[in-house]
């Protein structure tokens, strides 16, 4: 058996096998290793002739490889990575590297580097965007971690990612667990994008549109300033038919959505960093709220509201969506972008974020045109506070303006639930607000609290208390 194979990979399952026959299709010997030895020995037989070795045990997996060691996990986050590492880590030598390739919650990350760290050995949280046919035709690829780990897995990783312009999809994001960190923030994007994009094709619908006719809707901002691989897959599944029934697929698939966790980490980290992500928030409740089919169904009959029909001739109102549904995207990247930059800050990850939007452009699920622009938005002004002040994003959605509000408006008199677009609206109109309301906020909290508020008319920083008249009755 070789010993000084190139790269070794643990967990074949559909991602991983796909990442294997990448690696391997760009020069490099790979050893592969799973819990279940006939899984092993099924892949190898079924790609004969290549640079893939089989082992049967984790010792003999270690040993065919060169030193350092480059491993890499494709296993269910949590407690599965945990038992991996606990059996594998006693196998290595000082300076191996073990990358954690699945989806990771990055305080585990964060844990394990720690833990590994102390050892001797180098971990890596990176995030791996794609999906199946990323991982084996160039996926995105975010990886943290010791930035003495990059030098090693440079020429691997750029080999294997996606590329765009001559560009690898890939770099190194920082310390830690902020490869992790950012894969999250990005699934958390992928939420809210998913979530406008299905609430256009409500509207749509409710205009009386057929799935063919949305199709080519989708199709045709495909080639515009919405290009993205989201909407290019609604284009293809909107013209797609059901075999058995002959009705468009998507009219015979149950309303009820799946999450695996990664949208509402990205809640409690907003949470905790005290940053808005609303567009996120209600994207992951949307998914939240349709998987109580059962309960929907019955208040349906209960609850009333108007028909969820509207009178808009289809053409006006698809020019009105194709701005809403872009200026809606852009607030969703801007609260994202705010939230890495925020924790970014916090711990000291220094986070290109200029960077990041460039390595999304090519592999990711939420790969776009307009990625382009956040590239050059954080080229020109590194300190950006806000997506949405960078010069070319400030003019889209000025120029958005009557689209998106006459398209909320519609919705809402139709009583159809536009969440994500709605909580986009409102977070760039109390964002763009010199005053808010929150002066009778802090009233009443000083009124039952004595928390204390700020006058408008003293220095920043000042605090003052009223007593208030007393409650009666």
């Amino acid at each position: 058996m070789a010993s000084d194979n190139d790269f070794g990979l643990i967990g074949l399952a559909v991602m991983g096998q796909n990442l294997v026959l990448n690696v391997e299709s760009r020069g490099f010997s790979v050893s592969v290793y799973n819990r279940s030895a006939d899984v092993t020995d099924a892949f190898v037989a079924a790609h004969p002739g290549r640079r893939i070795t089989g082992c049967r045990t984790l010792a003999e997996f270690v040993g065919s490889l060169a030193v350092p060691r480059r491993i890499m996990l494709m296993v269910k986050a949590g407690a599965p990575v945990d038992a991996v590492l606990g059996q594998l880590a006693p196998l290595l030598d000082k300076g191996d590297i073990v990358i954690d390739g699945g989806n990771s919650l990055w305080s585990d990350t964060e844990r394990r580097d720690a833990q590994l760290g102390a050892q001797g050995l180098r971990f890596v949280g990176a995030g791996v965007s794609g999906g199946e046919e990323g991982a084996r035709k160039g996926p995105s690829i975010m990886p943290g971690g010791p930035a003495s780990s990059w030098a090693e897995l440079r020429p691997i990783f750029e080999a294997i990612a996606a590329r765009v312009d001559g560009q690898p999809c890939v770099m190194h994001i920082g310390p830690g667990g902020a490869g992790h960190y950012v894969k999250m923030v990005h699934n958390g994007i992928e939420y809210g994008d998913m979530q406008l994009i299905c609430e256009a094709y409500a509207l749509m619908q409710a205009a009386g549109m057929s799935a063919e006719d949305m199709a080519a809707v989708f199709e045709r901002w495909n080639a515009g300033e919405l290009q993205s691989y989201l909407i290019e897959i609604t284009a293809r599944i909107l013209a797609t038919r059901d075999p058995e029934t002959g009705s468009p697929i998507v009219d015979v698939i149950q309303d009820r959505a799946g999450q695996k966790g990664t949208g509402q980490w990205t809640l409690v980290s907003a949470a905790d960093c005290a940053v808005v992500v609303s567009t996120i928030n209600a994207a992951v409740e949307a998914r939240v709220l349709s998987s109580m089919k059962a309960a929907r169904v019955a208040a349906s009959a209960r609850l009333h509201g108007p028909a969820p029909r509207l009178a808009m001739p289809a053409a006006e109102l698809v020019e009105r969506l194709h701005a809403a549904l872009y200026a809606s995207k852009i607030v969703s990247y801007a609260q994202g972008l705010d939230l890495m930059r925020t924790m970014s800050e916090k711990k000291g990850w220094q986070l290109d974020l200029g960077g990041i939007a460039g390595i999304w452009r090519g592999g990711c699920i939420i790969r776009a045109r307009f990625l382009g622009r956040i590239t050059e938005a954080y080229r020109a002004d590194p300190a950006l506070s806000n997506l949405m002040l960078a010069p070319f994003f400030e003019a889209a959605l000025n120029g958005a303006q009557q689209a998106w509000r006459e398209v909320v408006a519609l919705a809402v008199s139709a009583g159809i639930a536009v969440p994500a677009t709605s909580a986009s609206l409102a977070y760039y109109d109390a964002y763009r607000s010199a005053r808010l309301p929150a002066n009778l906020l802090q009233a009443q909290r000083d009124f039952f609290g004595a928390h204390t508020y700020e006058r408008v008319d003293r220095p920043a920083g000042q605090m003052f208390h009223t007593e208030w008249p007393e409650v009666i009755g």
